[in-house]
């Protein structure tokens, strides 16, 4: 239980730390919807579905960056402003490990819930679902910064993050995939580990 209390307090340091003075409030808004309503699931689900704590330090980390991303806006990430100038680059690329983590994370989560509710038993199928499921979420994900585009005018640069880069919602769902992947690689061991101890 100390565990849990503890990512408790790191989730709602980050949150109020977000909350205060954002650079836009409307694209905060957005950011961060995500976090509340996954802190409201798990907080609804711990005692009758609890999930591994790797699921759990993991979805901790993607909060993180929503609330960072919501705080400053995906394009305005101090350090990453920093790192945009000493690796040459145009634009920022904190919306980048935003997308890595859309991936990431996602695949993690689908692969504890089709394992324990034997959904697909089969290692490779199972895989193979978990990938194409990470780019469904990834491409509704762009379907709805699109349409908070076309509905708000004011929140949709700052949501978008764009930067002028022409094929962004490609790479975005490039990176949740290469996430996902990169998940599946390195963590189904370690994973298979936590769940056999459940």
């Amino acid at each position: 239980m100390y565990k849990q209390l503890v990512w408790i307090a790191i989730l709602a340091a980050f949150f109020v730390w977000s909350a205060i003075e954002p650079r836009d409030r409307a694209t905060w808004v957005l950011e961060v919807f995500p976090v509340i309503i996954g802190a409201i699931v798990l907080a609804l689900t711990y005692r009758t579905f609890r999930l591994t704590a790797l699921l759990y330090i993991l979805i901790l980390l993607h909060a993180i960056v929503l609330l960072v991303g919501g705080h400053y806006t995906y394009a305005e990430v101090p350090l990453f402003n920093d790192l945009k100038s000493l690796f040459g680059s145009e634009r920022n690329n904190y919306d980048k490990i935003g997308h890595i983590m859309q991936g990431f994370v996602p695949a993690m989560i689908a692969r504890e819930l089709i394992i324990r509710l034997n959904i697909i038993p089969e290692r490779h199928w199972r895989n193979f679902f978990i990938v194409c499921f990470v780019l469904a979420v990834s491409a509704f994900y762009e379907l709805l910064e699109w349409w908070v585009a076309l509905v708000s005018e004011q929140a949709a640069e700052a949501f978008l993050g764009t930067q002028g880069y022409e094929w962004d919602t490609q790479s975005d769902m490039g990176y949740a995939l290469a996430g996902a992947i990169a998940a599946l690689l390195l963590l189904s061991r370690l994973h298979d580990r936590q769940l056999r101890a459940l």
